[in-house]
């Protein structure tokens, strides 16, 4: 048998491989005897014996992967190694390494010639630009064999098809630059080393993007965030290990300058020393579409690598800066680069994006706090506790709102409402109503005049929204509990005045158990702008309790039922008895939760006085 172009024939050393999951390492061995029977009489170096030998089983290895994978017939390796004697004047200083003389003369091992055959003449060999990637026992194919061999081909039979390939000793690549022995033979354990100039085909291989899937990732992972810091966290996660070795994020502050957020690197026992390299130098926030050649930094990740910054642009304004570095003298494809240029632009909007969150977060949460009081006062002889669980996700106030608050000489304030509707509209009129009942309570006005004037207040914003936006708009109608307390100092408890308007009644529990409700509930404020309001008035002895809620606790439903079906609230309320203001508002929040096995649909608000022997 005569291989192509090279002018062997009757290969040495032939071995049919079983075609199973062995024939890979069977062919591995084959290759590696052949070439130490040589080695061993040898005046070559033992460096270059040893570089042939690995080379050559890995491209062996891969072709037998191939043909097991594609052909699945009979496969059969035949390996020869190539040797020459040396000229007279080069054999006393390259003797053989025992220093003997060898059969013949001095010979030097000059290259190896493997060939792998299979019965299978009309299937496909799988190349570097097929769409056939590594995947579980799939060999990448000629593409290797392209980047180490001095040449190779293939030869196709009526009943056969063989692959060969020839490496001579001069083509072995040798480290280059600052690279050791050591650490170039690391690198080729783990890609495919090639000398400065060539392609490096096996990482550009693992970099390729059929269909978009690796952008399409990226998107998909990046979209839903709105922290801008897991945002530069997932951009390091997405680019290492597959497009670098490490990954750094820096993200601009409010004073323009920039701010290291995340460092991610392939080997996390590195993360701390790379952070304290870059962090002391930023690149630049700048408008660039290109990724910018950055310096190394240093022994932190490996003695030597290529960095690429690249900027976070989007709408015109750069937000931060993303930097890539890969360890070795290889240096990044223009596939690559413009990956990472579009995984940028990404991450740059998921910035912009979550900025703008936070920044409307900020401001929701800022106008919220205003619409309700920080915390309650202390009042004498009387003990004061609040439970408000806004029904709306990611808000802190909603509908339903309440107030204590000094009035001068003794004299205190409450009130407890709910607004129609549960939107943000609703929440604006909560603020509203709380600053006016301060306002109108601060001028002298009486409980009934308070209601009054509010009633008329809601009354006429309706009639405005209803002229302004037709029949459609919505009026807002306010259900409202509003009362004064003049505690008293000497024996303990308060002399109260309270209304209701459309409120559930207060209900007030005695030491006995008795529950009783205080007042009766009126029109609810905002429908009459004429109605008047009746004020009662009563005492809330020490030892005795008052209860307010909203509807979002006496409406709670399970199935058909409501809480205070039956008098339930009532009923929750008499268990509570010798307990203070604090724990009678949580045990009727949980008999509220309890209810029902569905979340709450409204808002929910209590609150809860609890008179008590002044002190001496």
């Amino acid at each position: 048998m005569r291989l192509p172009s090279v002018g062997l024939s009757d290969p040495a050393s032939r071995r049919a491989l079983p075609t199973s999951h062995l024939a890979p390492s069977a062919a591995r061995a084959l290759v590696r005897s052949e070439i130490d029977k040589h080695g061993r009489s040898s005046a070559t170096p033992e460096s270059q014996t040893r570089r042939l030998t690995e080379d050559a089983e890995l491209l062996v290895s891969e072709l037998v992967t191939n043909a097991l994978v594609h052909a699945g017939t009979r496969i059969e390796v035949a390996c020869t190694v190539e040797t020459r004697s040396l000229p007279p004047q080069d054999a006393a200083q390259r003797a053989a390494p025992d220093g003997g003389a060898t059969e013949g003369g001095p010979v030097e091992i000059v290259a190896v010639l493997v060939e792998v055959t299979d019965a299978q003449p009309s299937g496909r060999v799988v190349t570097g630009d097929s769409s056939a990637r590594r995947t579980g026992a799939r060999g990448l194919g000629l593409q290797m064999v392209g980047s180490l061999a001095e040449s190779w081909g293939v030869v196709y039979r009526r009943t056969e098809k063989i692959v060969w390939f020839r490496i001579a000793v001069s083509d072995v690549p040798k480290p280059s630059g600052a690279l050791s022995e050591a650490l170039h033979r690391e690198l080729a354990a783990a890609e495919i080393f090639s000398a400065p100039g060539q392609a490096d085909q096996r990482r550009t291989a693992a970099w390729t993007d059929p269909g978009g899937a690796f952008l399409a990732e990226a998107s998909e992972l990046l979209a839903g965030q709105l922290d801008e810091d897991m945002v530069a966290a997932l951009a390091g996660q997405l680019l290492v290990p597959r497009l670098a070795d490490w990954c750094a994020v820096w993200l601009t502050t409010e004073t323009g300058g920039m701010r290291l957020s995340r460092v991610w690197h392939s080997d996390e026992r590195k993360v701390a020393a790379l952070r304290f390299a870059l962090e002391p130098d930023p690149p630049p926030a700048g408008l660039r579409t290109v990724g910018l050649p950055w310096p190394w930094p240093g022994e932190a990740s490996g003695r030597s690598g290529s960095a690429l910054a690249f900027s976070l642009v989007a709408g015109g304004s750069c937000v931060g800066s993303l930097v890539i570095g890969r360890s070795g003298p290889t240096e990044m494809t223009g596939f690559a680069a413009r990956t990472v240029e579009d995984v940028a632009r990404r991450v740059a909007q998921a910035v912009v994006t979550a900025r703008q969150y936070t920044r409307q977060t900020t401001i929701s949460s800022a106008l919220q706090r205003k619409q309700l009081p920080r915390s309650l006062p202390d009042l004498p002889g009387v003990e004061t506790a609040i439970v408000y669980e806004p029904h709306a996700m990611g808000q802190t106030v909603g509908g339903d709102f309440y107030d204590l608050f000094p009035m001068g000489r003794n004299r205190w304030s409450f009130l407890l409402g709910d607004v129609q509707g549960k939107d943000p509209e609703a929440m604006s009129v909560t603020g509203l109503t709380r600053h006016l009942v301060r306002l109108l309570a601060r001028e002298g006005h009486g409980v009934e005049s308070v209601l009054g004037k509010l009633n008329a207040a809601m009354a006429e914003e309706g009639a405005e929204a209803v002229a302004v936006g037709g029949e459609s708009a919505q009026p807002r109608f306010l259900s409202l509990i509003y009362g004064e307390l003049e505690p008293d100092e000497r024996a303990g408890g308060a002399h109260c005045t309270a209304a209701s308007a459309g409120h559930p009644p207060p209900l007030k529990l005695s030491v006995d158990g008795e529950v009783v409700p205080v007042l009766e509930s009126q029109l609810l404020l905002g429908i009459d702008e004429g109605s008047d309001f009746t004020a009662y008035s009563f005492d809330l002895a020490p030892g005795q309790s008052l209860l307010c809620v909203t509807d979002g606790v006496t409406e709670r439903r399970n199935g058909s039922r409501q809480l205070d079906d039956d008098d339930g609230l009532a009923k929750i309320f008499a268990g509570c008895v010798g307990l203070g203001a604090a724990a009678v508002a949580e045990r009727v929040r949980q008999a509220t939760h309890a209810f029902g096995p569905e979340p709450l649909e409204d808002d929910l608000a209590i609150l809860v006085l609890h008179a008590v022997v002044a002190d001496s």
